[in-house]
């Protein structure tokens, strides 16, 4: 591939349902999805527990087609209401799409409530059948799930309210910020710019631009406080009243069953980070010392150092991120190029778009599309690395069954963030100058202290809200005293200034997929550098077996995972130390670089 080859930084969504909002194959596809679900609803009811293995497969083939329909639209819907926020006909396309969902999780419940039935012996015999074997573990967590929730018409009844009450406030937020304008001056000019706009500007190497940018940010989510708080209290009084209901006393429970893995695990992790994060802060002061100040301010953590002005185009961003993963894998390289080719990537930077960015699966096309604003940083080069890493998951495992390949967010991060180290180590090592390298590794430091540091302050933040949730609604006041409390513990308190609005700006805390959207980006980001550190070990051949990792992702759990690919116990600390220790490397040669 040639340096001259141009790719759109606009996606093509019209090869997947033409005509936008305006589609009338959407429309076709829903009425479909609307049609057949109840039907299905209806069969499974009538199953008995001792129904033929002919029986069974009529009822879960179905279900993975309609299951891959809904996401497909899902998809669609998401990528229409990122690139545009003020696609109301997408809204209302979206409300109807969850009410569709509620449908779906019924027929779930109804599955569910029937696979519990089934006598152990005669359930054994069916898992071991070839026609449900590769979805045998999603089943035996059907009938596990059963037994821990509300009878079935209950759980069903339960779905129906969170369209209208639980989903309905996430999409409340969504309508907040797509409101949001911020004036901002910049060369003279006060202009109007999007939250995701504003966002992009809070790294820009200039301190005095990111000062201002930050207190007009703080102001923007300030501004709409009340808002925010009424919607995160009502979302999180509505998880924790079901929760109730289960007799889950643990508001992780959820949490750690979608991802897959123990609270050990999880505990595990975190005390790992917590020993480890004095090696961090020498790092914090050197940056401070090197922007001229006493201390890092919340805007100055993800900044880039002075005197780091280099900057890539869109196209040559792509050309070094094939390049790459070219050297790993000429699959994931394959990968990458067809992205670019067909167009799955919207990256221009515009009004009107979401802030952050994504991948989303479409299952029924075999394709994906990722979504960002793409500003030629370093930062933004990895960003479109970590989501063609989630691409990458997705292909290798568009082959299996529907629900073999509904892999957990936690081991989602995973390969991402694989693919993002690849692409900033061969950075480094590439680099022209030691104030690049320089630069380079300070950035993939700070994506360290993002995952160890921030991501942490989220975690500590959304268990004790949640904790002081069970005795009411929190004031806004109360929201940011305890989100400061928790940046203050997280960072070890090295900061001069933090951000108490935080929980207002951050999409994940009002998300309804994913409950505490937080510890699986550091588990994935842990757990990928352990891969990583496996991968230089073993070189070329490590290709095929990290393919048969993330073709397992959605078949086992993460304790399994681990010790089936890695021979690792994630329970105990040494693999989390031993990833721990290829991290702070970075901070050492940091350090040995700088210490002029």
């Amino acid at each position: 591939m040639q340096l001259s080859a141009t790719y759109s930084q606009t996606w093509d969504l019209d090869s997947i349902f033409s005509g936008g909002s305006e589609s009338s194959a959407l429309v076709k596809h829903l009425e479909k999805l609307e049609h057949e679900l109840p039907l299905l609803k209806k069969y499974i009811e009538t199953l008995e527990p001792t129904a033929s293995l002919a029986s069974w497969i009529d009822a879960i083939q179905p279900l993975q087609e309609l299951g891959s329909g809904l996401v497909e639209a899902r998809s669609f819907l998401d990528c229409l209401e990122a690139q545009d926020v003020k696609d109301e006909k997408a809204k209302v396309l979206s409300g109807k799409l969850t009410q569709i969902g509620a449908t779906y999780e019924a027929v779930i419940i109804a599955l569910e409530s029937k696979v519990a039935q089934v006598p152990e012996t005669d359930w054994q015999q069916l898992m071991k059948s070839p026609e449900l074997n590769q979805v045998s573990f999603s089943l035996n967590e059907m009938r596990k799930r059963s037994l821990e929730k509300l009878p079935p018409e209950q759980e069903e009844l339960a779905g129906d309210l969170s369209v209208d009450g639980y989903h309905a406030w996430s999409e409340m937020y969504g309508t907040i910020v797509g409101r949001m304008q911020v004036p901002f001056e910049e060369g003279g000019e006060t202009k109007l710019l999007s939250v995701g706009q504003l966002a992009n500007k809070l790294t820009s190497p200039d301190r005095e631009v990111r000062q201002r940018v930050f207190e007009k940010w703080e102001e923007a989510w300030r501004n709409e406080a009340d808002l925010c708080a009424v919607t995160i209290n009502h979302l999180a009084g509505y998880r924790l009243h079901l929760y109730k209901r289960r007799q889950w006393e643990n508001v992780l429970k959820e949490p750690l069953d979608l991802n897959r893995m123990e609270e050990r695990t999880l505990q595990t992790m975190w005390d790992v980070v917590a020993k480890n994060k004095h090696r961090l802060l020498p790092y914090m002061k050197r940056k401070a010392e090197m922007l001229g100040v006493d201390q890092l301010s919340w805007h100055d953590v993800q900044a880039p150092l002075p005197g780091n002005k280099q900057a890539l185009s869109y196209n040559e961003a792509a050309k070094f991120i094939i390049e790459q993963f070219e050297r790993f894998s000429p699959d994931m390289a394959s990968l990458a190029r067809m992205a670019f080719e067909k167009r799955w990537i919207e990256a221009e930077d515009r009004p009107g778009k979401r802030p952050g960015g994504f991948m989303t699966d479409f299952p029924i096309s075999g394709e994906s599309r990722i979504f960002m604003t793409f500003s030629g940083t370093p930062s933004c080069v990895s960003t479109l690395a970590h989501e063609l890493g989630h691409a990458y998951h997705t292909y290798v495992m568009k082959d299996l069954p529907f629900l073999a390949q509904q892999y957990a967010m936690n081991v989602a991060e995973t390969a991402s963030t694989f693919a993002e180290v690849i692409v900033i180590d061969a950075a480094i090592k590439q680099a022209s100058s030691k104030e690049e390298k320089i630069a380079l590794l300070a950035d993939k430091i700070q994506s360290t202290i993002a995952f160890l540091m921030d991501i942490h302050s989220r975690f500590l933040f959304e268990t004790r809200f949640y904790e002081k949730r069970k005795q009411g609604p929190l004031t806004r006041d109360e929201l940011c005293e305890l989100m400061v409390e928790a940046q203050k513990e997280a960072f070890a308190n090295m900061l001069a200034e933090y951000h108490p609005h935080f929980w207002a700006s951050k999409l994940h805390f009002y998300a309804t997929d994913m409950p505490f959207y937080n510890f699986p980006y550091t588990f994935g980001y842990l757990f990928s550098v352990g891969i990583y550190a496996r991968a230089l070990q073993e070189g070329a051949g490590f290709a095929t077996k990290y393919v048969d990792l993330l073709r397992d992702t959605a078949s086992m759990t993460v304790e399994e995972l681990g010790k089936r690919h890695l021979g690792v116990d994630l329970t105990q600390p040494d693999f989390w130390q031993d990833a721990m220790d290829l991290l702070m490397a970075d901070v050492d040669e940091f350090l040995a670089l700088t210490e002029a």
